[in-house]
């Protein structure tokens, strides 16, 4: 159902998370939010924190915004977007594990800084039945929400990157432990739908990574992986406006892959996903993809990332534009949607480069929509009426 990109041309976001405060100390960690938000300290922080990622959005000229991801914890590489759900769900012991080797499919020897990451990745196991147990989703799109007139859409993990990453006690293969965890997210997205959140986003469906690393057989496969979204967003598309986001990664701020990979083996497939919106990493590989994705993902809006996550080089508002103008010549105008190529906050950029990435994203926008004659975004931070320099 689209709500939040309805009636906009090249409607613009970023894909979620953005760099923490560095005032920001408090940590949600395995509390639930709601009891966290009881202490003074914490609440002050993150109420605090949140408004600074709201005006950041707002003062760049965003149309949709996110939380910035400040429910997470400060940790190695953002693990905490992977061991949120499952430290909340109920089934899980709680007790913090090194994930299973290769979880997920990632390995990096030691010596690489994404060592580092897999070493972070500690886990609770499962032990009984899972459910959505406190994973309070409903009250931390609310406390973004109200504190802005625009679209806030709230993220989260898809079920298999969880479940690839926990030891299980209790299912008896992995497919069952994958269901499992995909109906209980749907019942807590359902809650969430239902309460108004505007825009759900599902995030890293292992479809194209399974592709580009050649991990397919009989039990897990990008078939099985379109079914795992299909029944995790079952009936939220009556209610909201669903997105799929997809990229190649981003702990640290880190390419995952030592070559620029294509989404080319996966697009059919992707074109399957029952949302109403599917994001493309895009400007960091040069946008060798969007003919494909013009002519394959034919169901639905379609997102392209022009700000680089990996790089703290600010984009040049005439390279946006023209990221936007070449996406153009593939996806019509109606369909198009502009945002980052994933999220810029896993460790490793400050406030500021994201801030004037998302100035840049606008601006650029707001060039591609003069030519085409529809209206603009204010982007306060350009305003040269509020410069501190003489007479700029």
């Amino acid at each position: 159902m689209l709500g939040a990109t309805a009636d906009r041309i090249l409607p613009t976001t970023v894909t979620g998370s953005l760099p923490r405060p560095s005032w920001y100390t408090e940590n949600l960690g395995q509390r639930t939010f709601l009891a966290a938000m009881v202490e003074t300290r914490f609440r002050e922080q993150y109420e605090d924190a949140l408004a600074v990622y709201l005006n950041q959005q707002s003062i760049a000229g965003l149309d949709i915004c996110s939380d910035g991801d400040v429910r997470f914890t400060a940790d190695i590489g953002g693990q905490s977007w992977t061991s949120y759900p499952p430290f909340h769900m109920s089934g899980f012991d709680g007790i913090p594990k090194a994930a299973p080797p290769g979880g997920g499919g990632i390995a990096f020897p030691r010596g690489h800084i994404l060592h580092d990451y897999i070493e972070a990745r500690v886990m609770p196991a499962i032990v009984g039945p899972v459910g959505r147990g406190d994973l309070q989703y409903v009250e931390m799109w609310k406390a973004a929400q109200r504190m802005t007139h625009k679209p806030v859409k709230f993220g989260t993990v898809t079920p298999e990157l969880v479940a690839f990453a926990v030891q299980d006690h209790y299912y008896k293969d992995i497919r069952e432990r994958i269901w499992a965890i995909s109906d209980a997210l749907n019942e807590e997205l359902h809650l969430l739908a239902d309460a108004g959140c505007p825009v759900i986003q599902m995030e890293e469906p292992q479809v194209h990574l399974l592709a580009a690393r050649g991990v397919v057989d009989d039990v897990i496969n990008p078939e099985y992986m379109l079914e795992v979204f299909n029944n995790t967003v079952r009936g939220l598309r009556d209610k909201t406006e669903v997105w799929c986001h997809t990229c190649w990664g981003n702990p640290s701020q880190q390419r995952m892959f030592a070559e620029v990979q294509s989404y080319k083996p996966a697009l059919e497939i992707l074109n399957r996903v029952d949302a109403d919106v599917i994001t493309f990493e895009s400007v960091s590989s040069g946008g060798m993809d969007l003919k494909a994705i013009g002519e394959l993902i034919t169901d639905m809006k379609v997102t392209i990332g022009v700000i680089d996550h990996h790089s703290l080089q600010v984009e040049r508002v005439d390279a946006v534009a023209e990221h936007i103008r070449e996406s153009l010549t593939h996806i019509p105008a109606e369909r198009l949607v502009i945002s980052s190529d994933c999220g810029m906050g896993r460790e490793g950029m400050s406030r500021r480069h994201a801030l004037y990435k998302m100035a840049a994203l606008v601006q650029g926008t707001n060039v591609v929509r003069r030519e085409l004659g529809v209206p603009e975004s204010e982007c306060r931070l350009a305003d040269p009426r509020y410069s501190l320099v003489p007479g700029a």
